[in-house]
């Protein structure tokens, strides 16, 4: 309760705040499609522009989309701080022709059951609605105390092609709504990924995200822009490991937010936060920092967090789940 209701203070903050606002550069607007999806990708530290090569290419790099050969779903859920926050992902990626793929990917986060108490302060003599807090008979009437849900959807539209063996692009359409009780903001971005493999087992992604400044618009008059995002990595396989590789990879990640100490180091208002993750497949069994089995046809990915090194004050535990299946059939095998 009292976790719920600090969330709650400080959505109502940012609502009434906004109430005929002007257009505004939103420092982490876009902050919930940057919390990273798949076991896989995130057991390796979220260093996957440069390795996308399953259906969440659609979210680290839409050219990596370019990959599949055959359909793919996925589909994640986690818990975060117990289950204070719930984030779920589903995904399908569908290969066309010899050099084309789409798909669609759908993210919410929302955190539900949040209490409202803005109708519930009343005077303590007189029973009448108020909203002077510091009133020194200002009450709560339980009574009056609703909830209502804080909601994060974004909606990706993908779009990859093979220009070469060597190179593919990628294209995606967002669209995104949020929503804190009453109040609602609908907004449309674009990225643009790049996928090279200038030699065997060498391969570098790119992804721009937010390419053209993503409008955010509230429907109290606030207009927030998502400014934009460049993701650069690369990663190397390094294979005859026991029967399998150990694929080491790096990541940039460039912000132009002013996020100054919130990043790894900052130039002025660019910020710079660098990635890093290790992939090991021993004859197909996959690890990464968590846990991941590969079985045919089907990957699932396991994670634990837990935020504290204190038992008395740590938060809840956060669990993670994923699972990709592919429809690796020789009727779906992409044509070519």
């Amino acid at each position: 309760m009292p976790k719920k209701f600090f969330l709650l203070l400080s959505i109502l903050f940012i609502s009434f705040t906004s109430i005929n606002a002007q257009t505004v550069f939103g420092k982490y607007a876009g902050e919930f499609m940057a919390i990273g999806i798949g076991g896989r990708p995130l057991g390796m530290g979220g260093a996957f522009v440069a390795v996308a090569n399953d259906v969440t290419a659609g979210y680290y790099n839409p050219a990596g989309l370019a990959n599949i050969n055959y359909p793919q779903i996925s589909l994640m859920h986690s818990e975060q701080f117990g289950n204070l926050v719930n984030y779920d992902y589903a995904a399908v990626g569908i290969p066309y022709g010899t050099d084309m793929s789409f798909g669609l990917s759908v993210m919410r986060l929302g955190v539900d059951g949040i209490p409202d108490t803005r109708n519930a302060l009343i005077d303590g003599q007189t029973g009448e609605l108020i909203n002077d807090i510091n009133n020194i008979y200002a009450r709560l009437d339980y009574s009056k105390i609703t909830e209502f849900s804080n909601q994060d959807w974004a909606f990706y539209l993908t779009f990859a092609k093979r220009m070469s063996d060597k190179f593919y692009w990628g294209a995606n359409i967002k669209i995104i709504r949020r929503d804190i009780a009453e109040f609602g903001a609908t907004g449309v971005g674009f990225d643009f990924g790049a996928f090279y493999t200038p030699i065997d087992n060498l391969t570098l992604g790119l992804n721009a995200q937010d390419i053209t400044t993503t409008l955010v618009a509230w429907d109290t008059g606030r207009n927030e822009l998502i400014s934009p995002t460049l993701k650069i990595g690369g990663a190397y396989k390094i294979t005859g490991f026991l029967g399998g590789y150990v694929m080491p990879v790096l990541e940039t990640d460039v912000r132009f937010e002013n996020r100054q100490f919130a990043s790894t180091f900052n130039l002025g208002p660019v910020s710079f936060d660098m990635l890093a993750g290790l992939e090991i497949n021993i004859e197909n069994l996959v690890f990464t920092i968590g846990a991941g089995v590969k079985l045919p046809k089907l990957n699932i990915d396991y994670s634990f967090a837990r935020f504290s090194a204190s038992e008395i004050d740590r938060l809840p535990d956060s669990h993670r789940i994923s699972l990709i299946l592919t429809l690796e059939e020789p009727k779906f095998l992409r044509g070519g």
